[in-house]
């Protein structure tokens, strides 16, 4: 990956926040635990699922730069949400967790030199895991669940 294509991505990452509150604008708070499309999650869920995606993405950016060869540990993520309840739980504190989780990994991103682009470690679930590898999913990540809140709410006729 050359570092326009770099710039390019982390663009995009820098614009999921936007995306998501874009999505949720104007969102009734009846309608944020609502699951019209059957098996998938509720806005709220989505919300508090890139509260903790986020928390833990930040971790394994920094854990890639830091340390030589990290295991980068998977999670399961549908238990995450009955576990904690997501849908039961306000979302302001998560949307700021979120907000507040790319804007300091920003930083890191901004900061990484040349060399730093090449570490690697081991996925727990999916192998070789780079910090190019990382940046490719985040910055899709919130993109893809501002699409989906987008879904629900054309489901529920909102």
């Amino acid at each position: 990956m050359n570092a326009a294509d770099r710039q390019s991505l982390i663009a995009r990452y820098a614009a999921g926040v936007g995306e998501v509150e874009k999505a949720m604008e104007g969102l009734s708070e009846s309608n944020l635990s609502a699951h019209p499309l059957p098996g998938k999650w509720s806005a709220r869920e989505i919300v508090h699922h890139l509260a903790d995606s986020e928390t833990i993405s930040a971790q394994r950016l920094r854990r890639l730069v830091v340390e030589d060869h990290p295991v980068i540990q998977g999670y399961d993520q549908e238990a995450f949400a009955i576990r904690l309840r997501y849908n039961q739980r306000p979302i302001a504190p998560a949307l700021e967790a979120f907000r507040a989780a790319r804007a300091t990994t920003l930083q890191v991103l901004d900061a990484l030199s040349e060399s730093d682009w090449s570490r690697e470690g081991m996925h727990s679930d999916s192998g070789r895991y780079s910090v190019e590898t990382w940046l490719r999913i985040y910055a899709a990540h919130a993109h893809d669940h501002a699409a989906q809140i987008r879904r629900l709410r054309e489901a529920l006729g909102q």
